[in-house]
């Protein structure tokens, strides 16, 4: 009897979250905002690894005789002042903005998750954790990043180290006011009071109800790093040429924009692509995953 009341329950629970992976999945295809942005996403990363079958040009090859050669079926988003293919460098360009928006949203979610947990747990650590996020905070991000990479060197390895350490601030604070409202819940004092461990509510109880938003401040927060960046690259203090990155392809074609607009034209189109399809998902994950939200809609 024991046995099959236990395999009766592990069968409705299994069918209970099938049912809500279901009801999410639905509601997921029903947000336009969260379908577009995924699908817009979906095609740069599809260019990212597809990018050796996607040209023919070596986006590092200069071709002095075809400089500066306007869109056409030889070269379909026209050459640089080098001779060089836009098309492919644009392409392999990509690589560069989304392994950099992959790692700093990788590296600033677990630290700034670490921080926000911590923090919103212990209260006089949360006095020196906060303080020190103000401080971050304090300065525009831009001008923040410029300061670390003029101290580290244009470098793509010191972009990712910048921005984390731009953007880790804002996810720690995202989280902590998560995490603040989860332990301020009866169930938290209750397990508190029969000798819960702090390790076991953080990462048990705490950290689950801080996904979300944690998801949420990801996909904007990707779409900042691409962004910055790009400026970094524009500005000669981020990725250092002849690497290709859609900053400094736009840089290259900064003082020729007369002569040859599609030097600029493209690589800004990709990067308005890129931002729009995150930001887009963002706004719908925000609207599938926060419990405001969907309360308001009903």
């Amino acid at each position: 009897m024991e046995t099959s009341s236990v395999t009766i329950t592990g069968t409705t629970t299994a069918s209970h979250a099938r049912g809500r992976r279901s009801i999410l999945i639905r509601r997921f295809l029903a947000n336009r905002l969260a379908v577009t942005g995924s699908i817009l996403v979906a095609c740069i990363a599809l260019v990212c690894l597809l990018a050796p079958l996607l040209t023919s040009y070596d986006p590092l090859e200069m071709m002095v005789q075809d400089r500066l050669k306007p869109p056409g079926s030889s070269h379909w988003f026209g050459t640089d002042d080098f001779g060089r293919d836009v098309f492919s460098r644009v392409v392999y360009g990509s690589r560069i903005s989304m392994l950099v928006g992959f790692s700093v949203v990788a590296i600033t979610s677990a630290i700034g998750l670490l921080f926000g947990l911590y923090s919103a747990y212990y209260r006089r650590l949360d006095n020196l954790l906060m303080r020190i996020n103000d401080g971050l905070m304090a300065f525009p991000a831009i001008l923040l990043a410029i300061a670390i990479m003029a101290a580290l060197g244009p470098k793509m390895s010191n972009v990712i180290v910048a921005l984390s350490v731009v953007y880790t601030p804002t996810v720690a604070r995202a989280v902590r006011s998560a995490a603040i409202t989860v332990r301020e819940q009866t169930y938290i004092e209750a397990i508190r009071a029969l000798g819960g461990k702090a390790q076991r509510i953080i990462w048990r109880h705490m950290a689950p109800n801080c996904l979300s938003p944690l998801i949420i401040q990801a996909t904007f927060i990707f779409a900042y790093a691409v962004i910055i960046e790009a400026s970094l690259s524009f500005l000669g203090a981020g990725t250092p040429p002849p690497e290709p990155s859609w900053g400094n392809i736009l840089n290259d074609g900064r003082t020729l924009l007369k002569q040859a607009w599609w030097m600029t034209v493209f690589p800004g189109i990709a990067i308005m692509i890129t931002v729009l399809g995150l930001n887009l998902l963002g706004d719908g994950l925000r609207d599938l995953l926060d419990p405001h939200t969907n309360k308001a809609k009903r």
